[in-house]
């Protein structure tokens, strides 16, 4: 299997920049609660977890 590098480092490097400029916009608590509209039951358990 060949990797192609190129493609690899500007899609990670995409999704790092976008991750940033979410988090700095306030879009992470969003889909943060969108995960706990999908998903109670399971961010529930999660952040029971954590603590």
């Amino acid at each position: 299997m060949q990797v192609k590098w190129k493609t690899l480092i500007v899609k990670v490097s995409v999704w790092m920049v976008l991750e940033l400029a979410f988090s700095f916009l306030g879009f992470d608590q969003l889909a943060d609660y969108s995960e706990y509209l999908f998903h109670p039951r399971l961010t529930a358990l999660t952040s029971y977890a954590s603590n």
